[in-house]
């Protein structure tokens, strides 16, 4: 239960933070950043932990290797939400 909650707040804040580098902060509320990263870490891990490696946000939380994954794959989320609402990426 503990790693449940703990991957909701890394979700959220590695989603907020995304969503401070592509410009979507004042449109989207701490339930979307908690989903952005959530969603974002998995997206990451598929495509890049190969690469990078990184486990999950309910496991290694605090490796950077997750941290980083989960960052690029909701910048990648972000990117794609924004390509498809308003036609490019920002």
């Amino acid at each position: 239960m503990i790693s449940f909650i703990l991957a909701l707040v890394v979700g959220g804040v590695i989603g907020w933070l995304a969503s401070i580098v592509m410009r979507t902060d004042a449109q989207q509320g701490i339930f979307l950043n908690i989903i952005v990263g959530c969603v974002g870490s998995i997206l990451g891990r598929l495509l890049f932990g190969g690469l990078l490696g990184g486990g999950h946000l309910r496991g290694d939380a605090f490796d950077w290797r997750t941290l980083v994954t989960a960052f690029i794959g909701a910048i990648l989320l972000l990117a794609i939400v924004n390509l498809i609402r308003r036609g490019r990426v920002r």
